[in-house]
């Protein structure tokens, strides 16, 4: 994991939004290693490698998706959608967003439009995924936040946004089902192909 804190940068006059611009702008100039996954999390910059295992995990449930939702679903991975609080431009393993949705005049997803997200953990950007990414997730209002962690072999649902909480928590083991009939998705999403690290 590489950390960048750009604390540092003045950029006082701009808005919360043409910051991140800047700041991802800075990025798409730097030699970012290939592999790696790019984020800003309350203003730092998170840089994380992809791994095999963290890559099945999404394709299985990116595929799990298409399955229920057809192949027209509008499921993306890592790709930026800023979300509430202090520089959050976060890229999501997964994000299913609305039928309905379309992107906004700067060309990006809008966060209330997120149905679905589901991150697979890595060892070195955990601590975001568990605290800052779920809190801005429960204050967009996305219903149903996954985590999948390889490392333990559990999946971890949070459903019922309040504020910038979820009231509701379900863990699965890898291999069992997750039942999210009762969520906005309306899926069971099988886990027994997870891989693990």
């Amino acid at each position: 994991m590489t950390v960048v804190d750009i604390d540092r940068i003045d950029m006082a006059d701009e808005s919360n939004e043409q910051t991140l611009d800047a700041m991802f702008e800075m990025l798409e100039n730097m030699p970012v290693p290939e592999g790696y996954k790019v984020e800003i999390v309350g203003g730092s910059i998170f840089m994380s490698p992809q791994r095999d295992t963290h890559w099945e995990i999404i394709r299985r449930i990116v595929r799990a998706l298409e399955d229920e939702f057809g192949r027209e679903v509008k499921v993306k991975s890592d790709v930026r959608i800023d979300f509430p609080g202090h520089l959050n431009g976060f890229c999501p393993d997964v994000a299913k967003v609305a039928d309905s949705a379309s992107r906004n005049a700067h060309g990006q997803w809008n966060p209330e439009d997120v149905e679905f997200i589901a991150e697979v953990i890595s060892k070195s950007t955990a601590a975001n995924d568990y605290g800052p990414k779920k809190a801005a997730y429960a204050a967009a209002g996305v219903p149903v936040y996954l985590i999948a962690d390889p490392y333990t072999g559990r999946c971890r649902v949070f459903t019922h946004p309040k504020s910038d909480e979820y009231t509701t928590e379900l863990t699965v083991t890898f291999g069992d089902e997750i039942n999210l009939t009762a969520t906005e998705l309306g899926l069971v999403l099988k886990t027994d192909k997870f891989p693990r690290d």
